[in-house]
């Protein structure tokens, strides 16, 4: 059976767990060359230059002189798996999630996935088309609630986006859902914008429903690399952030822009998006992400 990596994520395993597994598997000594191409790795699957010598460091400070490749590759897992094993406990009790991230990088997508699990355990879903700036925004969301059996509430193009979400609220609690999933605009041009923005969006949603927990999660382009860790540190910046979707996963090679991304938010990833498919994320798993990124 093949793991989620090697299976869904064909571009990573070719691109780093495969290289991974030549460069344990061709030595029986472990020296400064061997570290020199693992190093090498690392910094190329977009883990960043200071984050994997810190880790590597870390590896040699516990491993014995005599370490076999078997023995470092164990080390490795456990320090990366600390590394992003985060606690996502604020979730738990949330029936509304807002939905924060620059436009293209899967926000909507993600959205009409999340709501399709709900959908199936039998779940009222609400999907609010927050991002009115974005023309084709709300007809995406539309036709991703058409597909999995969730309701859509959309505003008219360009209308202020706390208006449609305050309505949205609305709707949500005369009408009995069980999740609302606010897709909010992502088409801020300035940090001071962006925060002015979402915080008047956070307020709206509280006064609306001051008895909810509302989660705030971010969307971040797998494929950009070090230009999502730069937005990631932006909407960090800007807004309490409850988790981070990682997105397009299957689309790039790398595979390691989550442990910077974890790193410099100290922000937990919980969902993983790939594909078109309405079924195409996972909720992520740290040391099973880890080993199989490892081990394949």
């Amino acid at each position: 059976m093949f793991g989620f990596i090697k299976e869904k994520m064909k571009a990573v395993y070719n691109g780093f767990t495969s290289k991974i597994a030549q460069l344990f598997g061709s030595v029986s000594v472990v020296d400064e060359a061997f570290f020199a191409q693992l190093k090498e790795l690392m910094i190329a699957a977009d883990l960043g230059t200071k984050m994997t010598q810190q880790v590597l460091d870390k590896v040699k400070s516990k491993i014995s002189p005599h370490a076999r490749p078997a023995d470092i590759l164990n080390e490795l897992e456990v320090i990366l798996t600390e590394n992003i094993n985060l606690p996502a406990s604020s979730l738990k009790d949330a029936r509304v999630m807002m939905m924060v991230g620059v436009n293209g990088t899967g926000k909507t997508s993600f959205a009409g996935k999340y709501a399709a699990q709900l959908v199936r355990q039998g779940k009222k879903v609400l999907l609010v088309a927050g991002d009115t700036f974005r023309a084709a925004a709300p007809e995406q969301l539309a036709i991703w609630a058409q597909k999995i059996g969730a309701t859509v509430y959309a505003g008219k193009e360009s209308q202020d986006p706390s208006a449609v979400i305050f309505d949205g609220c609305k709707k949500f609690v005369t009408e009995g859902f069980d999740y609302l999933i606010i897709d909010t605009a992502g088409r801020i041009q300035t940090k001071a914008n962006l925060l002015n923005e979402l915080e008047k969006i956070k307020r709206v949603v509280g006064k609306c429903l001051p008895g909810e927990t509302i989660a705030t999660l971010l969307t971040v382009d797998a494929m950009l690399g070090q230009n999502s860790l730069e937005q990631a540190k932006l909407f960090h910046e800007t807004t309490p952030l409850d988790g981070i979707v990682l997105t397009k996963v299957d689309g790039t090679g790398k595979g390691g822009i989550v442990f910077s991304v974890v790193e410099h938010t100290k922000v937990p990833v919980v969902y993983l998006s790939y594909g078109e498919g309405v079924a195409d994320i996972r909720p992520f798993n740290a040391p099973a992400y880890v080993k199989e990124l490892l081990r394949g």
